[in-house]
């Protein structure tokens, strides 16, 4: 008896040190997604300023394929955020991304933005109808914008229009925000729409739907 009771606790001891290591490893991979995405932010920045001084190109880090396109502040100027150019899982690391398929931030039509829903965009869960989102052009034009739409949707069945007669402001997120496996096929999505200035065209009429475009929100997770 004493043998089983020794041979209990012993498994006892083995099973808590086990999930005391596993919860160490998540709190470590946990905490370097956090840090990475903040150290990220700081380099986007610097290249965002260079940016900014006219080198069109500048790169955050010497082998990146991206570059920082537009600054983005969510409601009343609480957070701002640097988005990246091209909307692959390795860019999503570093921060929100812009979707090349749409147009970029400000111009006529509707700019897609996505984010990861545990890092930049956690925010997301934060906005209520009516308030401001901002965007910032590396030439220093501005244009502003007020949700819309707030949404669920499935991704498996949804698709974002592109086209629009007026600027409009698509970020999308992965959801539920605290879901505890990634990858999953609900989408968070945020709609905003055009309140000023005058806006940048895009190289054809406003309101010309010729081969409506629509793209997929299936990135970010």
């Amino acid at each position: 008896m004493w043998r089983q009771a020794h041979h209990r606790q012993r498994a006892h001891f083995v099973t808590m040190a086990v999930a005391v290591g596993v919860g160490l490893v998540c709190l470590g991979h946990s905490g370097w997604i956090y840090t990475k995405a903040f150290i990220a932010q700081q380099l986007i920045g610097a290249a965002w300023q260079r940016v900014q001084a006219g080198q069109i190109d500048a790169k955050p880090w010497s082998w990146a394929d991206t570059r920082p396109v537009a600054k983005l502040t969510l409601a009343h100027g609480l957070r701002a955020l640097l988005v990246l150019e091209g909307s692959s899982g390795r860019n999503l690391a570093f921060g929100p991304v812009h979707d090349p398929a749409s147009v970029l931030p400000g111009q006529l039509g509707n700019s897609v933005i996505e984010g990861h829903r545990d890092t930049h965009f956690s925010a997301l869960r934060d906005l209520r109808l009516g308030d401001r989102v901002g965007i910032e052009l590396p030439d220093g034009r501005r244009a502003s914008f007020a949700v819309a739409h707030l949404q669920v949707v499935d991704s498996r069945r949804s698709r974002i229009v592109l086209d629009s007669e007026a600027p409009r402001l698509t970020l999308v997120t992965c959801y539920p925000f605290d879901a505890i496996r990634p990858g999953g096929p609900l989408r968070y999505v945020v709609t905003a729409d055009w309140i000023g200035p005058t806006p940048p065209g895009r190289g054809g009429s406003p309101g010309d739907k010729r081969g409506e475009r629509t793209s997929g929100p299936t990135g970010p997770t």
